[in-house]
């Protein structure tokens, strides 16, 4: 049996890092993980090949060689993913989905050619399914009824992707998140009661990239990595921090976690000195009110600027998720955002419009209301939504472009950086590398963002200031302008503001 997996597109998005990747000539930001782990479960004696269309593109040839093609998007990927199966049933292949854009809820976008359906994570529906076909008995929908024992997951097949496309690799340790936002589906997905991987499996499986020759970033995809905090405290995290020591740290992490990580001192040094160097947290919203409607209490009633800053301070870079559109958002909520984001120096600040997945508790409320409209983007970054705002859809559509072309501007964003580097405290231990690669993305970065680009006036004198106060982050500031440079590229690119990084 030869099985196919496809992993579509991503549109271009300010998350995508499309015109970022290009400064260090690496094809997409990392690779499809819930793809290699669901490798890792099929025959061994089955052959496997896997196409990231981030990466590199989907041949007729590779449709061709596959007996089954088995497709994982999320909802910004459904273009893409419909373009795939359409050519793999052209071809008279057997296609089996799954993943986040294949679940409940998710009806209406129509799906009616894919043969085999799993909803859910797989580490159960896998086995049923392999059997079936290989008995030639599958069924059409393969749905779990519980949530699997995360200790049944395998390490990934790291063998089916070149590590020299990614910017990053990525590992998962946990499923699943403590609290309940009304508007998040993560716990519709992934339960509210975290689930997590031994401290064996995560060692093996940073074994397993190790030995696969990566050296540089990794991704912890947790849904909130701190959600058990007493495991990560007396088990996990200490395991990593002798790992990373055995290794010469050539690894740093990435993950996402909840605000009240800044309330444990430990956590955050055991974290820090495991290599964690960036952290997103879902900021939301500096209005209270807002915070409240949308019961993100671990945010309620706390100095969130305080927080960010104490977090960086510990050597690890915030970038935060903010949200415009609630019901309780006052006519000054941009404003707000803006003067937030600015103050905290949260250099990526990932602002989006309200929208309400299928399944949450914000999806049935609007519902209730005669609010919802149809379903939207996926692309939290689009200004899209799918509900109808109590303020008015073009005032908030107004006001979403206000944000973002305000923070993206050079000045803007440059003051900052400037306020970031101010409070980060980076690491000792971490190495840099001098290689071929970064000397090409730093020279790329001075041509492009430094001389071509508007703004070019702000980078030098962020640049120098850099130089003069903060050396040793000087490879984090040039990281910044490239990133920088992708932001403006996508915003001029969507409308939210005239960034474009034309000459003069």
């Amino acid at each position: 049996m030869n099985v196919l997996l496809v992993y579509p597109q991503i549109p271009e998005t300010f998350w995508s890092f499309k015109h970022a990747l290009k400064f260090a000539s690496r094809r997409a930001a990392f690779p499809p993980l819930g793809l290699l782990t669901v490798a890792a479960m099929l025959p061994a004696e089955w052959g496997k090949k896997l196409v990231d269309m981030n990466a590199t593109k989907l041949s007729e040839r590779d449709l061709q060689w596959a007996d089954y093609v088995f497709v994982s998007a999320m909802v910004a990927q459904q273009d893409s993913a419909r373009d795939v199966i359409r050519r793999s049933k052209q071809l008279g292949k057997k296609v089996v989905a799954g993943g986040p854009l294949f679940r409940r809820g998710y009806e209406a976008f129509g799906f009616n050619d894919v043969d085999h359906l799993v909803i859910g994570e797989s580490e159960d529906l896998m086995p049923r399914l392999v059997r079936d076909i290989e008995n030639g008995c599958a069924v059409g929908v393969y749905e779990a009824v519980e949530k699997p024992d995360m200790s049944r997951s395998p390490v990934p097949l790291w063998s089916l992707v070149k590590s020299r496309h990614y910017e990053m690799m990525n590992l998962q340790y946990s499923r699943g998140c403590p609290f309940n936002c009304e508007f998040c589906d993560i716990v519709v997905m992934n339960g509210r009661v975290p689930r997590t991987k031994s401290t064996q499996q995560v060692i093996a499986e940073l074994d397993a990239l190790y030995q696969h020759g990566w050296r540089g970033s990794v991704f912890f995809t947790d849904d909130n990595f701190i959600g058990n905090k007493n495991k990560l405290k007396a088990e996990v995290l200490p395991a990593i921090i002798a790992w990373n020591r055995r290794n010469g740290y050539r690894f740093s992490f990435f993950t996402e976690a909840s605000i009240n990580l800044a309330d444990d001192e430990h956590l955050m040094q055991l974290m820090s000195d495991a290599g964690f160097d960036v952290v997103f947290v879902g900021i939301e919203s500096p209005n209270e009110g807002s915070l409240v409607e949308c019961n993100k209490m671990p945010n309620k009633g706390r100095d969130l600027i305080s927080d960010v800053k104490t977090i960086q301070r510990h050597g690890m870079q915030v970038q935060g998720g903010f949200i415009v559109g609630f019901d309780e958002d006052p006519p000054s909520i941009f404003r707000s955002q803006i003067n937030f984001i600015q103050k905290s120096g949260i250099v990526s600040a990932m602002v989006g419009v309200l929208m309400a997945p299928p399944g949450t508790r914000l999806y049935e409320r609007m519902r209730a209301q005669g609010r919802l409209l149809p379903q939207g983007t996926g692309n939290n970054t689009d200004g899209t939504t799918n509900i109808v705002p109590k303020m008015g859809l073009e005032k908030l559509t107004k006001g979403y472009r206000q944000v973002m072309a305000t923070i993206y501007s050079p000045r803007e964003y440059y003051e900052r950086v400037r306020t970031f580097l101010q409070e980060f405290r980076p690491r000792r231990t971490r190495k840099m590398s001098y290689s071929p690669r970064y000397l090409g993305a730093l020279l790329k970065c001075l041509w492009t963002v430094g001389i071509r680009q508007r703004g070019r006036t702000e980078f030098w004198r962020s640049f120098l200031w850099t130089l003069r106060n903060k050396p040793r982050c000087f490879h984090l500031y040039i990281t910044f302008a490239i990133q920088g440079y992708h932001y403006r590229r996508v915003a001029s690119l969507t409308g939210l503001g005239r960034l474009e990084t034309s000459q003069g």
